[in-house]
């Protein structure tokens, strides 16, 4: 008996079973989600795009989210990515440190960095090059 080809072998039905074993994972995940997405269900898009589930349209497979009050988006359904619970939320809010400048002198830094900053649409020119020089032989 050659213990190579039985060794592969078995490496082929440990491949077999762990794929089996994931699909099934992520098709029951699947079927969980939806059956959580329902209108007023707050969602995630794949892009990080936190809001409110308005309505679901199977035919055109789209979805109308809105982000801020009176700001609806169209997202095509596969964009959403999960279902956030309202206790998620909550310990994430909890766990976000806010520092604060302790000292004047950061204060001060600020100020000086808006006072060089350009306001917004405004065209800044660019320093110019020196010129090239030949490199020398």
């Amino acid at each position: 008996m050659d213990y190579t080809l039985i060794l592969l072998a078995g490496l082929l039905v440990v491949m077999i079973f762990f794929t089996w074993r994931s699909s099934r994972k992520r098709k029951a995940e699947a079927e969980n989600m939806q059956t959580k997405l329902v209108p007023g269900a707050e969602i995630m898009t794949q892009h990080g795009i936190f809001g409110t589930l308005i309505s679901l349209d199977d035919e055109k497979n789209e979805a109308i989210v809105e982000t801020t009050p009176g700001t609806k988006l169209r997202v095509h359904r596969q964009t959403i990515v999960r279902v956030v619970d309202p206790t998620e939320l909550e310990h994430a809010d909890e766990d976000v440190i806010v520092d604060e400048p302790e000292t004047e002198a950061v204060e001060a830094e600020d100020a000086a960095t808006e006072a060089v900053e350009p306001e917004f649409g405004e065209r800044v020119e660019k320093p110019k090059r020196a010129p090239r020089t030949k490199p020398t032989e």
